[in-house]
């Protein structure tokens, strides 16, 4: 068994947990006393993750331990005092212009990777999804979601505005008109909604959340290397190019896997 490349020590600090099968490595937000609260120490740990992701890790799981996938951000970062060791937002306050955004810029760091990895990532989310609770399930590649889930982007009810990556995949899903109303209205986004609008491929009895995930992973898992991380490429970048563009890149694309199948002279 290979030794592993995550700092234990800033994993348990953050309270998340990942395990590795194979070529699947699940990450696991594990504070369920607290509903998954996050902090900057949770968004630290999900950005080492991404950073230190070994390259033959072909899918990565996301879930909540508990009931809720995650209540959002942990309540005392909105306290003068905040959360010991780390930046609050009375401190993004205090520095301003000056370094306000790039302590945001941090903290975007643990939701910005997901879709950037070669692998493919899954939120698997069940009942509390809100603030960045819903952000952090936005960031993967493809959402689960339980029968009970209830994803709310909560933020305008505070006077503030989304700004944990979360807004550029809520309106790729679901369009500017449906992502400004949930926005504003901070209303629960229910299972159904949430399969009929495309943000999430399918919808569970919370039971049976965890091994849907695992069924999904394992079938990506089991096609041929490479096969998933550039179907992902091919489609991710699909809206930004003209059709054209778009056929170019199907062309060499296919040219490489072809490549890689078959080797440099056919077989």
């Amino acid at each position: 068994m290979t030794e592993s490349v995550f700092d234990e020590v800033l994993l348990q600090a953050g309270a998340v947990s990942v395990a590795r099968t194979g070529s699947v490595l699940k990450v696991t937000l594990n504070n369920p006393d607290q509903r998954n609260a996050q902090t900057p120490a949770t968004w630290a740990a999900l950005a080492h993750v991404g950073a230190v992701l070994p390259g033959d890790v072909a899918v990565v799981i996301l879930s909540g331990a508990g009931t809720s996938f995650s209540a959002g951000m942990d309540r005392r970062m909105f306290s003068p005092q905040g959360i010991e060791g780390y930046p609050s937002l009375a401190d993004v306050v205090a520095d301003g212009a000056a370094r306000g955004p790039d302590i945001i810029g941090s903290f975007q760091e643990a939701f910005a990777w997901w879709r950037t990895v070669p692998a493919i990532t899954i939120s698997a989310v069940q009942w509390h999804a809100v603030g960045a609770g819903f952000q952090l399930a936005l960031a993967t590649d493809l959402m689960l979601v339980a029968s009970d889930v209830q994803m709310i982007m909560k933020e305008s009810a505070f006077g503030l505005v989304p700004d944990l990556a979360g807004t550029h995949p809520l309106i790729s899903a679901v369009g500017y008109r449906a992502a400004l109303e949930i926005c504003l209205t901070a209303r629960p986004v229910g299972a159904q909604e949430a399969v009929e609008r495309g943000l999430a491929v399918r919808s569970v009895a919370p039971a049976e959340l965890e091994v849907a995930a695992s069924e999904l992973a394992a079938t990506i898992a089991a096609l041929a290397p490479g096969t998933a991380s550039a179907t992902k490429q091919l489609l991710s970048g699909a809206i930004m190019r003209t059709h054209d563009e778009q056929r170019h890149f199907e062309r060499v694309t296919q040219i490489g896997r072809l490549q890689g199948l078959l080797g440099p002279f056919g077989g």
